[in-house]
């Protein structure tokens, strides 16, 4: 195929660029800063068009003669509703747009568990169960998901839960917690979570992008085991070869009260965090889980890299990339 792809240079995009490349497929990425491609090792096989989703003549020029857009680029981290709405609504707005006049054949929105809302214990949803977001971040997801499908074009929307793997910065200060034994995690460790590894997820993009059965659809991209942010910390600590780091519960009254004073002080230096009082909804709630079965039955695709696997090449590729 013929592929643009919006967020490559990030750790999803990265993924998903090298599964395209591996495939042979003809690849076009939209770049912020192009010293961050370096690293990366794409030599000349990749195209590359500078700009951002704001960039009108950027995005057209990306699109030009693309088969399959791949958005994967957004904010995950804001200083404000307004800022996460400017780039993931907005910016989609702008992807969607030039996708269309290019007459692109299939757009694939990257979008996030987020937009459904927390579960229960022992219940992973499905696609059936209507978007109830309660976060800044799950609400502009939302909104980018209405203009996916508001658009006259061929779409497939993915919503993955939590995902993992190399080039993974989220995952590296689990790490970094549990190579020095203790790791503090909010609320009594229960929480229930669906994960995927990175490869796995680039290759349900794919699938997705290369089947009839998944236009106009929306699916969930989750290994089928669900584990618990305990159980995750522990198999981080079993994955570095370490003694079981020891995990420290956070109570919720204690966890909001850190969460809003962190949010607060990043708001007053003008900087944006995953640590804030918003983001305690997410962190608080008892569970993120999906199931993946329609994405297989439509697609015939699979998570393939368990969480015990998946965790040790991570760990292994941070401490050759000398992350740790």
């Amino acid at each position: 195929m013929n592929v643009f792809v919006t967020g490559g240079t990030g750790f999803v995009g990265s993924h998903l660029v090298n599964a395209l490349r591996a495939r042979g497929d003809t690849v076009t990425c939209m770049v912020r800063r192009p010293a961050l491609v370096k690293p990366l090792g794409w030599g000349s096989e990749v195209r590359l068009v500078r700009g951002d989703l704001d960039d009108d003549t950027a995005l057209r020029e990306g699109c030009a003669g693309a088969e399959v857009v791949f958005h994967v680029a957004g904010k995950i981290v804001a200083r404000s509703a307004a800022e996460f709405m400017a780039t993931n609504r907005d910016g989609t707005a702008n992807i969607l747009e030039a996708a269309r006049d290019a007459g692109v054949a299939r757009f694939v929105f990257v979008s996030s568990l987020a937009v459904a809302g927390p579960t229960t214990i022992g219940h992973p949803i499905d696609e059936t169960r209507p978007p109830a977001p309660i976060t800044d971040y799950g609400r502009s997801k939302l909104a980018a998901e209405v203009l996916v499908r508001a658009m006259p074009l061929s779409w497939t929307i993915v919503r993955p839960p939590v995902v993992y793997g190399e080039w993974d910065r989220a995952t590296l200060k689990v790490f970094q917690l549990a190579r020095r034994g203790v790791v503090p995690v909010f609320g009594d460790g229960s929480q229930e979570l669906s994960v995927i590894h990175a490869e796995d997820l680039a290759r349900s993009l794919i699938a997705a992008a290369v089947s009839p059965r998944a236009a106009g659809h929306v699916y969930f991209a989750a290994h089928p085991t669900i584990t618990t942010s305990r159980a995750f910390v522990m198999e981080a600590g079993r994955a570095l070869g370490r003694p079981q780091p020891r995990v420290i519960p956070v109570p919720p009254l204690v966890a909001r009260g850190v969460l809003w004073a962190a949010g607060t002080l990043a708001h007053l230096a003008g900087r944006a965090t995953l640590l804030s009082a918003d983001k305690g909804n997410e962190y608080l709630a008892p569970a993120w889980t999906c199931r993946s079965d329609a994405l297989t039955h439509d697609t015939g695709w699979h998570a393939e890299i368990g969480l015990d696997a998946g965790l040790r090449r991570a760990a292994d590729w941070y401490r050759e990339a000398g992350w740790l």
